[in-house]
């Protein structure tokens, strides 16, 4: 991964924004912290500037979680297709978008409205995948996991399946991520059994979605984003074993990078 990570390097000259700006749609009453964790781990990541798109009724606890977020809100608590229009404001000043973490299952024509009046890179994660199975998406990177991979194949048959429809990227996740991109695989094994614990998931869809903003490609992306994630868990894991938490994680965002340069 030495030659993906040199990508992440800033030059002498930079200034703010110039290590991407991502955008989140997520979160409701019952689950605001995803949205939060995704956002923390994008700004871990290198990610230079975050705004959350969230519930009306949850923005002000997405918010409270820290004040290195920037924080918007749709009305009501599940994502329409009235609101798609203030997700297409919020793409248009990303470099990059995460959607689904923390979200009350959308409804099928929002996802859609956002992959089609949208045209920077996408993560699709969460409960925003199944609801748009059918939508186009070319350059855009999902990140299911066990349930809704299960899903993807009632509805295409198979994952290769699916990413040959569709033009997705697929990371799987499990013990090992396994990342689907037309007819080729990769693998990534870094990682531990403690990573089960709520939250990585989040933590992966941010990590994706900053990547994505500061330039990577797709696969690029979806290759690289579990490699850090995994590595991150296990310097995690080497202090609070089974113990951690999807924050332990994201604050060895920055080590987990460094030790892979």
């Amino acid at each position: 991964m030495e030659e993906l990570l040199t990508k992440l390097d800033s030059g002498p000259h930079s200034k703010k924004g110039d290590n991407g700006r991502l955008g989140i749609v997520g979160g409701s009453i019952e689950f605001a912290g995803p949205p939060a964790l995704a956002g923390l781990a994008a700004l871990r990541t290198g990610t230079d500037v975050v705004k959350v798109l969230t519930s009306e009724v949850a923005i002000e606890v997405v918010a409270g979680f820290s004040p290195n977020l920037l924080t918007n809100r749709f009305i009501g608590d599940v994502l329409t297709a009235d609101s798609v229009g203030k997700v297409a404001s919020v793409a248009e000043w990303s470099d990059a978008l995460v959607v689904g973490p923390g979200l009350e299952t959308p409804h099928p024509d929002a996802i859609e409205g956002i992959l089609d009046q949208t045209d920077v890179p996408t993560v699709v994660d969460a409960t925003a995948i199944e609801p748009a199975l059918g939508a186009n998406f070319e350059g855009a990177v999902l990140t299911p996991d066990s349930a809704e991979v299960e899903r993807i194949e009632d509805e295409h048959g198979s994952l290769d399946e699916f990413v040959r429809a569709t033009g997705a990227v697929v990371v799987s996740k499990g013990a090992e991520d396994v990342i689907y991109d037309g007819d080729d695989r990769y693998v990534n094994d870094e990682g531990t059994p403690a990573m089960t614990v709520a939250g990585t998931g989040d933590t992966l869809a941010g990590v994706v979605g900053s990547l994505l903003g500061r330039g990577l490609d797709p696969v690029d992306a979806a290759r690289l984003g579990p490699w850090i994630v995994g590595r991150a868990g296990e310097l995690a894991a080497e202090e609070y074993g089974t113990g951690m938490v999807a924050t332990d994680v994201i604050e060895r965002v920055p080590a987990a990078i460094d030790s892979g340069r």
